[in-house]
């Protein structure tokens, strides 16, 4: 595979990812946003504290659909450890997407329904950036490219096939344990 043609390939993968990881978050931004304006309309809870309870409803929604649709091909031995990675990395994107609304609405006194929703938005889309970095990078790991895999494979087939197929010198067939 050309140098050229490998780089088509990987940026084919990429963009699949992103558009996967596109519908996921998403649908992450419409829970998200809905659950947000919900707690606001019908309860007596404050601007951010909403925000966060919608971010963190939003989270387990992604995770279930990062895991089970985004990178159902990646490495998932260790769920744990992915789990934990994940609460991790989210919880740092709900501070960057909640902090951003918090610093409107407490610091420059920006709280209506339209400007909370635009700072969340705003807020979200960092967080975003963050996120889709994080989770391909520490969360979901990319299990050995399906090129590694094969040229692997070849390689062993050819040690398995090697001494026992190999022409000798004086044209016969060498056979290991055997001196021709």
């Amino acid at each position: 595979m050309s140098g050229l043609s490998a780089l088509r390939a990987r940026m084919a993968l990429m963009y699949r990812e992103i558009a996967k990881f596109g519908a996921v978050g998403g649908a992450g931004v419409l829970v998200n946003f809905g659950v947000y304006n919900l707690i606001i309309r019908n309860t007596g809870l404050q601007t951010v504290r909403s925000s966060v309870l919608a971010t963190l409803v939003s989270i387990a929604f992604n995770y279930l659909g990062f895991r089970y649709f985004t990178y159902r091909d990646r490495d998932s031995e260790q769920r744990t450890k992915e789990m934990g990675l994940f609460l991790v990395f989210s919880c740092v994107g709900l501070v960057i997407e909640n902090g951003l609304l918090y610093v409107a609405t407490y610091g420059f006194h920006w709280d209506s329904t339209l400007q909370s929703n635009v700072f969340k938005f705003v807020g979200l889309g960092l967080a975003t950036l963050f996120r889709f970095w994080s989770y391909r990078t520490w969360v979901f790991r990319a299990m050995p490219a399906k090129e590694a895999v094969q040229e692997a494979e070849s390689f062993l087939a050819e040690g398995a096939h090697g001494p026992e197929g190999a022409q000798s010198a004086e044209g016969g067939t060498r056979r290991p344990g055997r001196i021709s």
